[in-house]
């Protein structure tokens, strides 16, 4: 009796729910998800991409991108931007071993300053190379030319509200331009820039609160004084009262 009592004991041990034949068919699968799981990871981790995301290269602080005119954008460009890669600006960027240099198509005489100088001025707001260098130096170059006040006077009601948006940028760089810009511009037109000149003088007064401002806009207000005359020197006392004139 005891023996066959035992013998029924294994038998309903074997037979017992729950043993290791049910569970081990889906070992195999989780064993594969691991792995692929660990190979997306170390390939992740070992792409060239992410390496230099890691452990970024000297050059890049060396040699920081620009803007390449004729590639693809990756947005849609700037109005000066679009004009220049359709070569609708007469000139082009010579880099020189010290400095560069506009190369115009023709002499800056004999264009025309409809819509040239407007453009140029647009582009004073670009913050990229090469628009930044190329709009500031034939914006320059433009106003340099023998009869360039009769050319320029007629355009100051569409030119003065460029003018604005550079000086009301939030960019240092491109403020600094508009600056430049409003004094090369007031030497050429002289007393014909008072009427538009209460439009600008806002946001030189913005930034004139600004310590590192404060030198190069009041040498520019001294600038539009002298070439405007007693009668800018009023314009620009009642928006900047705390300006000492140059005649004191």
């Amino acid at each position: 009796m005891q023996k066959s009592e035992c013998r029924g004991d294994v038998q309903l041990r074997s037979r017992a729910p729950g043993n290791y034949n049910q569970r081990t068919p889906a070992s195999p699968q989780i064993k594969h998800r691991t792995a692929v799981q660990r190979s997306k990871s170390s390939s992740a981790a070992s792409s060239p991409e992410s390496a230099r995301k890691a452990h970024p290269r000297p050059s890049d602080k060396l040699n920081p991108k620009t803007i390449n005119p004729f590639g693809e954008q990756t947005r849609a460009p700037s109005a000066f931007a679009a004009v220049y890669s359709k070569g609708g600006i007469p000139c082009r960027l010579v880099h020189g071993s010290v400095k560069h240099r506009l190369q115009w198509e023709c002499p800056p005489a004999n264009l025309p300053f409809d819509p040239l100088l407007i453009t140029l001025a647009e582009g004073l707001r670009e913050t990229k190379h090469p628009y930044t260098f190329v709009s500031k130096e034939g914006f320059r170059e433009l106003l340099l030319v023998q009869d360039a006040p009769e050319k320029a006077v007629p355009l100051l009601p569409r030119l003065v509200p460029v003018l604005k948006a550079a000086l009301a940028h939030s960019d240092d760089e491109v403020f600094e331009r508009g600056v430049n810009a409003l004094v090369q511009l007031s030497v050429v037109v002289g007393p014909s820039l008072n009427g538009h000149l209460k439009h600008l003088l806002t946001s030189l007064s913005k930034r004139l609160r600004d310590k590192k401002f404060k030198e190069p806009i009041t040498s520019a207000l001294q600038e539009l004084e002298q070439h405007g005359g007693s009668e800018c020197l009023i314009i620009i006392k009642a928006k900047i009262p705390t300006y000492c004139s140059i005649c004191c």
